[in-house]
C-alpha cells in the first residue's frame, strides 16, 4: 500500500512517500505506527509519541483503532492547527 507522510512527520522520515507492505500481524493503524517505528533511526524519531499522530485511510480520517485491510493508502501526519 501506499504511504504518505506529512509535514514532520515527513522531515524526520525523509520520505514523502513510499510503498509498504506491513506484516500480517500488523492490523491497524496503531499497530501500523508502531511497526514503523521499528524500521530506524527517523522513522523511530518520528513515531516516538504515537499519541499525536493523525491517519487516514483513503483520504477519510481514522482513528489509532482503524484496521487497515484493505486500504490502498494511509497517511500519517502531526496534530493539524486551523488558523
Amino acid at each position: 500500500m501506499k504511504v504518505r507522510y506529512f509535514s514532520w512527520v515527513r522531515e524526520r522520515i525523509g520520505k514523502n512517500e513510499e510503498d509498504l507492505d506491513a506484516p500480517a500481524n500488523v492490523t491497524t493503524i496503531a499497530e501500523f505506527v508502531d511497526w514503523l517505528a521499528s524500521r530506524g533511526e527517523g522513522y523511530a524519531h518520528a513515531f516516538e509519541r504515537p499519541a499525536v499522530i493523525r491517519a487516514a485511510l483513503d483520504r477519510k480520517h481514522v482513528r489509532p483503532d482503524a484496521a487497515i485491510a484493505g486500504a490502498s493508502e494511509i497517511a500519517l501526519f502531526p496534530p493539524m492547527t486551523g488558523g
